[in-house]
Parts: C-alpha cells; sequence; structure tokens
C-alpha cells in the first residue's frame, strides 16, 4: 500500500516487550519510567500481521527492548511465519540468549537475526551495553549453525567510545559473510542529552576505511548504503539517519510494545490498535500510512527528537 509521498509501506517492525536483560546506554533510561510493558498477547501480534498482509506488507521484523526476553517469543514467529504472504521474519536481537535458542527460532519460521554489537572489545562492551561479549559470540556461532543467516551486525557509532574500533569491525568482512551495518548515534531518549561529541557522522567509516567501495555502484539495501571490501566476503552498511536522511526510502512503520502504530520513529504520533480486530486493525494501519510523513524534522545534538518514548519502547 502507497503512503501520500507515493513510498511503498510493506515493513512493520513489531516490539514484543520493553524488557532487555541488557541496559544500554543510549537507549533506555538510567531510571525507566513506570513499569516495562511486557507486550501484546502472542494471539493479538499474530492477527496484527493476518491484517497486515492484504494491504501489501510482506517483511516483518520483532525487535524490543530484547524480543528473546519473551517466554513465548517461539509461538509469535510460529503464528507470523505460518501466515501466507509474510515473505521475510526478521529479528534484532543483543544475542545473549540466542546460543540457547538459535535452534529453536530457525524451527519455529524465524529467516535471519540482526546482532546488535557496538564494540569487540569486551571491557568497552560491558561498559556500554552491561552484558557479556563471549554471549553474544557464542549466540552469534549458534545463528549460524542454525541458518539464520545472513547475519547482520548493528554497530553505533559512539564518538569518543568506539570509533577507534571502526577499522577493525570492518576487516571482519574480509574473510566474514556477514553485513557490517553502521548507524549513526540518534538523539532518542538518553542519547538525547548527550555531548555533540558522540554524534559521528557515517562519513567516518569511509575516512577510517579508505578502500571500501561502493557495491554495484552505490548500492542501497534498504535505508543502508552498501560498501564492500575489495575481495571481501562480507559488506558494508551505512545507515545515516541524521548526516544523509533516507526518508524518501522509508517504507516501514512501527508496532510498540504496548500495542501503538508509529508512522514515523522520530514522531510522537501514534495510534493505538491494542484491543481492535479485522477489519478494524486493518483501518488503523491504513491510518498509520496514510499519516506516515514526508520526512522527519531536523536531527542533530541540539535537535532531539521529538518522539516522547526512549528506544526500547519504540523498538529499534
Amino acid at each position: 500500500m502507497e503512503d501520500g509521498c507515493g513510498r511503498e509501506i510493506n515493513y512493520l517492525r513489531i516490539s514484543v516487550t520493553e524488557r532487555c536483560n541488557q541496559h544500554c546506554v543510549y537507549c533506555m533510561p538510567a531510571v525507566p519510567k513506570g513499569r516495562p510493558c511486557e507486550g501484546m498477547p502472542a494471539e493479538d501480534i499474530i492477527e496484527v500481521v493476518q491484517q497486515a498482509v492484504p494491504l501489501g506488507f510482506t517483511k516483518f521484523r520483532l525487535t524490543g527492548g530484547e524480543p528473546l526476553m519473551r517466554p513465548d517469543i517461539l509461538r509469535i514467529c510460529e503464528g507470523i511465519a505460518e501466515t501466507d504472504g509474510v515473505q521475510e521474519l526478521t529479528m534484532t536481537t543483543n544475542a545473549q540468549k540466542l546460543g540457547e535458542m538459535a535452534a529453536d527460532l530457525k524451527h519455529a519460521g524465524l529467516q535471519r537475526v540482526n546482532i546488535s554489537l557496538d564494540t569487540l572489545d569486551s571491557k568497552k562492551y560491558r561498559r556500554i551495553s552491561g552484558g557479556n561479549i563471549r554471549e553474544v559470540l557464542q549466540g552469534m556461532e549458534a545463528a549460524y549453525r542454525s541458518g539464520l543467516t545472513p547475519i547482520k551486525i548493528n554497530a553505533v557509532l559512539l564518538g569518543g567510545i568506539n570509533d577507534d574500533e571502526i577499522y577493525k569491525m570492518v576487516e571482519l568482512t574480509r574473510s566474514c559473510p556477514l553485513e557490517l551495518r553502521f548507524i549513526e548515534l540518534m538523539p532518542i531518549g538518553p542519547a538525547a542529552h548527550f555531548p555533540k561529541s558522540r554524534f559521528l557522522p557515517c562519513s567516518a567509516v569511509l575516512d577510517a576505511v579508505q578502500d571500501l567501495i561502493p557495491v554495484s555502484g552505490g548500492e542501497t539495501e534498504g535505508v543502508a548504503r552498501m560498501y564492500q571490501l575489495p575481495g571481501g566476503k562480507g559488506k558494508v552498511g551505512l545507515i545515516s539517519p541524521l548526516s544523509c536522511e533516507f526518508c524518501d526510502r522509508c517504507n516501514r512503520i512501527r508496532l510498540t510494545a504496548d500495542g501503538c502504530l508509529k508512522p514515523c520513529l522520530h514522531s510522537n504520533e501514534e495510534i493505538r490498535l491494542r484491543g481492535l480486530r479485522g477489519q478494524q486493525l486493518q483501518w488503523a494501519l491504513k491510518l498509520a500510512i496514510a499519516h506516515k510523513p514526508e520526512r522527519h524534522g531536523e536531527l542533530d545534538a541540539q535537535h532531539p527528537s521529538p518522539a516522547a518514548r526512549a528506544m526500547n519502547q519504540i523498538g529499534g
């Protein structure tokens, strides 16, 4: 289904919980407001997907918080994967629980994973997220073994924290067939109060690794501009919501864990659908598409996102 700007909206990102077993400094507030939302019931999430498919939605991503915190996550995957018309079912995870769950997730219909990994240094990783990088690497290995591929690694650029690792991280793609995606830090939630020095443009990656070459003359994959090392087995994607906004290519809307549709990540407009069924659900989805703005407002260290939630509440 097209929005008012002629963009084909076929991608729904579904946050299944606000809860997380990590506490990334740019994602979750140090002092959460209220009790984290457990998420909509599994059958309600599945019904949203069933009503979205007739409108042209084919791609679905499960996010959070940490989606593997949901005890019924396998049921959610099964229900979505069994829905006729679903072409792509993926998940963004911190991989802390992926090692023990990868095979079951694949069996339930999940196709691949994006793994959040902002650093290769174990001390920095604990500083950023509070987690254990060894568990992430074990989860990544389990995902490969289970066929949850191709794996994508999401790395948020953090000036003064991980910018000295850009070259080292890009080198992973020389021998590994993975996609490493550098994402500009967005001024939303706790990050809205970060100093200006924390916000790096994706051009810093090209400055640090000057032998990266555009894939197929500047190919884009979704919102990422794609590059590759000469002879590299993997790819490098640059996602630039601040320095080079991609609103004209945005094909998604979001469903928050507490059951609100967000036409745009960087907007405080939300359409509540919890409790709706059948045609009412379809109407809410159509309304969200119709209300999708042409572009978000100015975003930088001096202009934080007007979204009234932190990222763990919206879904990454």
